[in-house]
């Protein structure tokens, strides 16, 4: 989302942490449901907790590691997101907002990322002309 700031996003995926949190606490009490929650209760809120530690990134390196795991952290919630449907526990269509609010975190940490890299590419070259 252009436009979008930091503490915008800090909100945005801790919104989406607490839409999840609601949902698992849905599901059945089956064992593969609930083997399931545990594990998109944990990437899910591993993508706001590690956006948060990103924005508190020391270095321009640090930002882009932290960003790589919320990137991964959202891409494996959109997994047992899609799960849940594949093995007809949820609706698609209930899963529906989830599973394209996951889609949208993940893509905006995938641009996120790759233009932080060019960013600190450029000025590591930079960097390296000046000191040449």
């Amino acid at each position: 989302m252009a436009g979008m700031n930091s503490g915008e996003l800090k909100q945005r995926t801790k919104r989406f942490a607490v839409r999840i949190f609601n949902m698992a606490n849905a599901l059945p009490h089956t064992t593969g449901a609930q083997v399931v929650a545990k594990q998109v209760l944990r990437s899910a809120s591993s993508v706001a907790a590690n956006y948060r530690a990103a924005c508190r990134a020391r270095s321009p390196q640090e930002f882009i590691a932290k960003l790589g795991v919320v990137e991964e952290e959202a891409d494996e919630t959109l997994f047992w997101l899609e799960m849940l449907v594949e093995t007809g526990t949820v609706s698609g269509e209930k899963m529906a907002g989830l599973i394209d609010e996951a889609n949208q975190l993940t893509a905006i940490f995938v641009a996120s990322r790759k233009t932080s890299k060019q960013r600190s590419n450029r000025k590591s070259a930079i960097g390296d002309r000046r000191s040449a």
